[in-house]
C-alpha cells in the first residue's frame, strides 16, 4: 500500500494544484481582457465566422504552418471587407486548459487568440460539474494529474485517476514504475477499496493504454463501483468519453492513433470480459458530436455580442450568420460541420490527402481546399458575393 508519508508532502501536493488552477485562470483572464481592449463589436464582421481544426490545418504537430498565419491575419481584418471576421479553435486535441492552449497556439502562429476562441474537446464537460461536483469521479487520459486538475477547474471537486490506483495498490498494474508524487492527484490518501465512484471520465488521449483500461473497466464492472469490487457483466457507472478520432495529424507522415483508438479497446475488452451481456454504454463529447458545435456557437455570439445580449440579440445574429468549418479530418470536423449546417471546408494538409478535384466519399464538403489559406481566401470571396446579391 502506498501512502504519503506526511502531511507536509500531501502539502506540496495541493499547493502545486492550487498553483495549477490559478496561473491558469490567471492567462484566462489575461487573453479575455486583451481580446475585449483589442476588439470592439462594431469592427466585427457579424455576417460570417470561422471554426478551425488546428492539428492538420493550422498546424502539424509542433510546426505552424505559413498557410495558417496568412489566414487568420486576413480574418483579423487583412481581408477586402475589411472587417475582423470571428473565428474559433475547435480542435478535438485537450490535456491542457483553453488559456494554455491559446496562448501556445498564439505564440506559434503569432496572432493573439483568446482562451474564449478555444474550445478542447474537453470542454462542454464543464457541464457534468452540475451533477458530479462532490462526487467521486475516475478521470482518465492526459500526463500525470494535469486532466484531474483541469477537471478541479471545471468544479469536479473529487477526482482520482489511474496513477492514484496504481500508487494506492502496485499489483493493480504492475507493469509499470510507481508513480511519482507530483503525477498524483490531491487526494492520494483513500482506500479505493471502499471509497466507490459515481462515473468514469476519459477527458483526454491515454499516455498508459493498459493501466487505463485495467483501472476503468475494474470500476465500470464493480458491482460497488470500486476497483476491487466483484465483478459484474452489468455496467455499475456512467462512462463519459472526449474525443471519438480515430486517428490525428502531427509530423509523422502517416496519421497516429487517437483517444478513439482507446474507445475502441475499451468498448472491445468489455464486450469479451462480459461475454456480450450488454454493449457499453457512453456519451461522446468532442467533434463531430452536436454539443461541440452548441458550445462553439455559444463562444461566437460572446465575441461579437455584449455579455447582456437578449435572447432575441442572439436569435437574430445565428439567423443571418453562416460558419464555416475548416478541417482535415472527415468523419470529425466534417460530419460535425455538416449536421450542424454549417458550411464545411475539407483541407488537404492532414489526414485527408485525397487528389486535387476529389472530396470524400463517406463525408464529402462543401469545398475542398489545398490549404487554410485558400480555405480562408474563398470564404472571403463567398462573402463578398452574398453581401452584393
Amino acid at each position: 500500500m502506498f501512502r504519503i508519508a506526511n502531511t507536509r508532502a500531501a502539502g506540496v501536493v495541493a499547493r502545486q494544484s492550487t498553483i495549477f488552477f490559478r496561473s491558469a485562470q490567471a492567462r484566462l483572464l489575461q487573453t479575455q481582457q486583451q481580446h475585449k481592449q483589442n476588439t470592439s463589436a462594431s469592427e466585427w464582421c457579424t455576417d460570417a465566422a470561422v471554426a478551425f481544426d488546428i492539428d492538420g490545418v493550422l498546424v502539424r504537430g509542433k510546426r505552424a504552418l505559413a498557410e495558417g498565419k496568412r489566414a487568420l491575419a486576413m480574418l483579423n481584418g487583412d481581408n477586402p471587407l475589411g472587417k475582423r471576421i470571428p473565428f474559433v479553435l475547435l480542435t478535438n486535441g485537450g490535456g491542457v486548459p483553453e488559456a494554455e492552449k491559446a496562448a501556445a497556439i498564439s505564440e506559434s502562429l503569432g496572432v493573439e487568440i483568446g482562451a474564449n476562441q478555444v474550445v478542447l474537446a474537453h470542454s462542454p464537460m464543464r457541464s457534468l460539474a452540475a451533477k458530479y461536483a462532490d462526487k467521486h469521479v475516475l478521470i482518465v487520459g492526459g500526463k500525470g494529474r494535469r486532466c484531474a486538475d483541469i477537471a478541479r477547474m471545471y468544479g469536479l471537486n473529487n477526482v482520482s485517476t489511474p496513477n492514484d490506483v496504481v500508487a494506492w495498490n502496485p499489483s493493480a498494474w504492475p507493469f509499470m514504475d510507481p508513480p511519482q508524487q507530483a503525477d498524483l492527484s490531491a487526494d492520494t490518501v483513500r482506500d479505493f477499496s471502499r471509497d466507490r465512484f459515481h462515473a468514469v471520465m476519459v477527458f483526454h488521449d491515454s499516455f498508459d493504454f493498459g493501466r487505463d483500461l485495467q483501472v476503468a473497466t475494474d470500476v465500470l464492472r464493480a458491482r460497488n463501483a470500486t476497483v476491487d469490487g466483484e465483478f459484474s457483466d452489468k455496467q455499475s457507472v456512467p462512462l463519459y468519453m472526449s474525443n471519438s478520432d480515430l486517428v490525428f495529424s502531427n509530423e509523422y507522415p502517416r496519421a497516429r492513433y487517437g483517444q478513439g483508438a482507446y474507445h475502441v479497446c475499451l468498448r472491445a475488452m468489455w464486450h469479451a470480459l462480459t461475454n456480450g451481456a450488454a454493449p457499453l454504454e457512453y456519451t461522446l463529447f468532442g467533434k463531430p458530436e452536436k454539443v461541440q458545435y452548441d458550445y462553439a456557437e455559444r463562444l461566437l455570439d460572446d465575441l461579437v455580442l455584449p455579455a447582456d445580449a437578449s435572447s432575441g440579440a442572439v436569435s437574430q445574429l445565428r439567423t443571418r450568420r453562416r460558419v464555416y468549418a475548416v478541417g482535415d479530418n472527415p468523419p470529425a470536423d466534417i460530419a460535425g460541420a455538416n449536421r450542424a449546417g454549417w458550411t464545411s471546408i475539407l483541407v488537404r494538409t492532414g489526414v485527408f490527402t485525397g487528389a486535387p478535384g476529389t472530396n470524400d466519399t463517406i463525408n464529402p464538403a462543401h469545398k475542398v481546399a489545398d490549404h487554410v489559406e485558400a480555405a480562408v481566401e474563398w470564404i472571403i470571396q463567398s462573402e463578398r458575393q452574398r453581401a452584393e446579391s
